[in-house]
């Protein structure tokens, strides 16, 4: 297990009633001590052990996001789903796979779930703003961020009777140029031209529950909740946005996509049968000013990032805009 520099400091700080500038002040002397010899992580460690605040407390049993570490296992964890993202294929040598994931959290703070092939299934047993139990997953970190990922031996309890998660308010995006973006940011905003629209992609899903369907037995389609049904279409929409640094291409699922063409799921269903009359809808979007939010992610079949939208909003206010700037 691997505890951050931050957060260990953090620890310090709260346990030992200590300033940062205290803290600081402590761990420079210590390294000056040792001549070098020692990293800043490492002088932590030792004041920490000095002052006696044991880093490793807890290791097991239910824990909170912020307490949890790279490389933890048999724990459990209550979270709270808020945004649920579309899973994906991915290709590894003459292998295929399947991931799945969202972004969650509790009171103390967010982070990913993360589900692999056969298990992604399982992100059809919840929705967005259900609370979710997750015992003995384990614990990885991307970039500084703290995911948890389900394994064969995970327990996954939805909606676990009695058991309530409030989440932290939701933190302003943060604006960014596309040449600045890396792998798996989130809560990022955008601001471009669309410069190319492709044509829709449909797809069959459950007309009840919205989940995705495939046909069985020839022509026949069988919801696991609600068995043998006559699917409902629902949609997404890749386009590509630049912003004068990069482009890159941006993709929008149904929501977000009605909002991207301003249309109705309604009219967006006629493109289905009728592909032809969705060239003027792509013309007049061409040039358009968006801004968006949403999350990069890497696209590992095309080797490229992309940027999956969770808010649009077409044409934003000028002045608005020049003010961030300022």
């Amino acid at each position: 297990m691997k505890m951050s520099l931050n957060d260990m400091k953090e620890k310090i700080i709260k346990e030992a009633t200590i300033t940062v500038d205290d803290l600081n002040s402590k761990i420079q002397a210590k390294m000056d001590q040792l001549a070098g010899l020692v990293s800043e992580e490492g002088a932590c460690h030792i004041i920490a052990n000095e002052l006696g605040v044991k880093m490793m407390a807890q290791s097991g049993g239910r824990m909170q996001i912020k307490n949890i570490l790279p490389g933890m296992k048999n724990f459990e964890v209550l979270l709270k789903v808020r945004t649920k993202w579309e899973p994906r294929t991915f290709s590894k040598g003459d292998k295929e796979g399947r991931v799945g994931s969202c972004f969650v959290g509790d009171e103390t703070g967010l982070g990913r779930l993360v589900f692999w092939n056969d298990l992604v299934d399982k992100m059809d047993s919840f929705k967005e703003g259900d609370v979710l139990l997750v015992k003995d997953g384990y614990v990885k970190d991307n970039q500084g961020r703290k995911e948890v990922h389900m394994n064969d031996s995970s327990v996954l309890i939805v909606n676990p009777e009695g058991e309530t998660v409030t989440l932290p308010e939701r933190q302003p995006a943060t604006r960014k140029k596309i040449k600045e973006l890396t792998q798996d940011e989130f809560n990022i905003e955008l601001l471009g031209t669309i410069v190319q629209v492709f044509e829709p992609r449909f797809y069959e899903v459950c007309p009840q529950c919205s989940k995705r369907t495939r046909p069985q037995d020839g022509d026949r389609y069988v919801c696991e909740e609600h068995g043998e049904i006559k699917p409902a279409f629902s949609y997404v929409l890749n386009a590509v946005i630049d912003d004068g640094s990069d482009s890159m291409r941006i993709v929008c699922f149904r929501e977000q996509a009605d909002k991207l063409l301003s249309k109705t799921p309604e009219q967006m269903l006629l493109f289905k049968d009728n592909v032809s009359e969705f060239e003027l809808t792509k013309q007049e979007l061409l040039g358009t000013i968006v801004k968006l939010m949403g999350r990069v992610k890497k696209n590992s079949m095309f080797d490229r990032m992309e940027f999956t939208c969770q808010e649009v909003f077409v044409k934003p206010d000028p002045e608005e805009e020049l003010k961030k700037l300022q």
